[in-house]
């Protein structure tokens, strides 16, 4: 039987010892999270995206929001203490996250960045998200996402 690979956020969860269920996938390249849910059978209501944004200060910022929503931007620079906030560029996200665009991961990136969690999260006692590479998927409890990465709950998505 072949070892588990474990990736830097199954690693940190280990380490903070919050239990997890890893969801695995054929994925050779990016699809967006509805597909991902789609092709796992998890709720999309559960799924959430994370979203790497840099404010005017130059800061990067994550964002983790169900995938069928968009970011508020306004909200979301608020929250942060931003003017504005831009995503990243898609060729930027490796050099600054540490993971591939589809399967980055709030937890565990190459620095500790300020997390934010929509709000909606916390009617979840468990939310999925990247596992922190393409085809990964976890299902972990909101209590321990906040703890592992240091997150806030806040409203950060447009209606």
């Amino acid at each position: 039987m072949a070892k588990e690979v474990k990736t830097n956020a199954m690693r940190m969860l280990d380490r903070a010892k919050i239990k997890y269920e890893a969801i695995t996938y054929e994925c050779e390249e990016f699809v967006d999270g509805m597909h991902s849910a789609d092709i796992t059978g998890v709720s999309h209501e559960q799924s959430y995206k994370t979203l790497v944004m840099v404010g005017k200060s130059g800061n990067h910022y994550v964002f983790v929001l169900p995938i069928e929503k968009e970011v508020d931007r306004k909200a979301a620079a608020k929250v942060v203490g931003e003017k504005t906030v831009d995503m990243i560029h898609v060729k930027d996200i490796t050099a600054v996250t540490g993971y591939v665009r589809g399967g980055c991961s709030p937890i565990g990136m190459k620095k500790n960045f300020a997390t934010v969690f929509d709000a909606s999260a916390e009617n979840f006692e468990e939310i999925y998200v990247s596992g922190g590479r393409l085809g990964l998927t976890l299902k972990v409890p909101v209590k321990g996402l906040l703890e592992v990465t240091r997150g806030i709950l806040a409203p950060i998505t447009a209606e």
